[in-house]
């Protein structure tokens, strides 16, 4: 069992920058692959990007690629979605999950994410 809480959302204007924080707590952290997704007000949930569980290799949507980075500190539990030149269409709530390990990226699909966060809601203000 792993839990996750995100952290970081809040209200902010277009062009800023936001980090978002997924503190993880039960079985090792570290061995494990994370993912970042949106929800959108009625829409799909949304995949962003991913991250190997070494930190080695990383993905992103093509929505967000060369605005936001995922980084992981596993000494801390936890792993980080630094969000540049927020745009309106970036609000959303944001959910980090956790899948098994390997060096497989850009895996969109939210079933082979075995836990999830509750999210945290991002609203980007134009």
């Amino acid at each position: 069992q792993v839990q996750l809480v995100e952290s970081g959302g809040r209200l902010v204007q277009a062009g800023d920058s936001l980090r978002l924080s997924c503190a993880a707590s039960g079985r090792t952290f570290s061995s494990y692959n994370m993912g970042w997704f949106r929800q959108a007000p009625g829409k799909e949930r949304e995949f962003v990007g991913d991250i190997t569980w070494g930190g080695e290799y990383t993905y992103y949507a093509d929505s967000v690629k060369g605005r936001f980075t995922i980084s992981r500190d596993n000494a801390k539990n936890t792993v980080y979605l630094q969000m540049n030149s927020l745009k309106p269409e970036d609000t959303a709530v944001y959910y980090c999950a956790v899948r098994s390990g390997g060096l497989r990226v850009g895996v969109r699909s939210s079933s082979e994410y075995a836990y999830w966060g509750q999210g945290t809601q991002v609203t980007v203000s134009s």
